[in-house]
Order: structure tokens, then sequence, then C-alpha cells
């Protein structure tokens, strides 16, 4: 098994995501700089990580969306190889069209980190398979742009098909319909803003994040 982590200039959770990865899976996992064009070969999971891509210029991920490395991170998409997009790595797959919606300024306009318990709305996807049946768990949340929109019509089919992963049980940034995370319609994109890779040992506070890597893994 292995896993790539995508590093863009401004990333501070690259190093996270990578110890997160090896220590709940034991999967190898390579750093991928955002102006190479291609992925490693026969990777099993490709993360976004958090942090402030370009100094979060323009909106925050968009022009990480248009780095070089994301064409490959896209025909990988397409391939079925899962991706998951933390936080920062949310907003770039919004930004880049993976994933619907857009991350908008928190509510109240104020960074929120911290603790954050959230309801797994969808125990049988890919990369919740591994919760067996808890419906909540613990990560930790920390952003600014953390407000996920979108259109009523959007939101009542990501309800519908069961797109929406993870919700808040307390609503932190205003996000529409508590939503804290979703997959795409095939199911193999995640985009969530807690924090799995600051969750993953008990030392942390929650290991309910290391779950979210062994499913993804376990379904490669």
């Amino acid at each position: 098994m292995s896993a790539a982590v995508i590093v863009f200039p401004g990333s501070n959770c690259d190093r996270d995501c990578k110890v997160a990865v090896e220590r709940s899976t034991g999967a190898r996992v390579d750093m991928v700089w955002h102006a190479d064009t291609e992925l490693p070969y026969g990777v099993d999971l490709v993360i976004l990580p958090g942090g402030f891509s370009y100094g979060d210029y323009l909106r925050a991920g968009a022009m990480a969306a248009r780095a070089p490395i994301m064409e490959a991170v896209k025909k990988a998409a397409e391939a079925g190889v899962a991706v998951v997009g933390i936080c920062n790595g949310f907003q770039i797959l919004c930004e880049a069209g993976m994933l619907p919606g857009a991350l908008m300024k928190n509510a109240g306009l104020k960074y929120v980190c911290k603790p954050i318990e959230l309801e797994v709305a969808n125990g049988q996807t890919r990369f919740t398979a591994a919760y067996q049946g808890r419906r909540e768990v613990v990560m930790t949340q920390g952003n600014g742009d953390g407000n996920y929109f979108a259109d009523e019509e959007t939101l009542n089919r990501l309800e519908g098909e069961g797109q929406v992963v993870f919700r808040y049980v307390a609503n932190p940034n205003g996000s529409a319909r508590d939503i804290a995370g979703i997959v795409n319609e095939r199911g193999n994109v995640l985009g969530m803003m807690p924090h799995p890779d600051r969750a993953f040992e008990a030392e942390l506070g929650s290991a309910d994040g290391a779950a979210l890597f062994q499913s993804v893994m376990a379904s490669a």
C-alpha cells in the first residue's frame, strides 16, 4: 500500500498527514511537490493536506487548484484512486471542480481551532467503513474559511445520494446543513474540514482519525 501527500507552498500539515498514514496503516508515503506533473506509480491514496497554500491569496485553494500536479490528481481520481482533501485540501478540491460547492469565511469571521464532535452521516463509504457503525467521532478543527456553501439543489442532491459523510454535532463555522465532509458521486474523493491527521493517536486527544486512513487503505 502506498500514499502520496501533495505539498504546496504554504502547506503546514503535509508531514502530519505522512505520519498519520504511516502510523495508522503502515503504508509507504511519498511527498509530492506541487510543481511535479506525475504521481508515484501505483499509488492507492492521494492527500491534499491542510495549510494556507499560496497564502490563501485570491481565495483559499484557488491558486493551488491550478498547480501542475493537479492534472495528475484529477486523472488518478478519474481512474478510481482515493483522494482526500483535508481543510485547505477540501478548499482545493472545490476550487478544482472535483467536489461541488465552496468554502467561505467562517460565520463570525473568526478562526476556529479546537476539538470537534462529528456525526458519521454515512458509514458505508470507503473512507468510513472502519468506524463499524459508530455514529460520533472526535477530530480537530482549524480553519478560517470552513463555511461550506452550495445552492439548495446541490445540497438536496448531496443529501439524497448519501454524499454527506460527516456533519458537525455543534456547527462551529456556519456550514450549510452542518456539513463537515462530502464525497463525489463516485465515492472516491473526500473533502473534509476537520483534521483526521491531528487525531490518529490517543495522545493527541483522539484516535478517531486513524480509522479513516485504515478504511481507505483497506478498500484499495
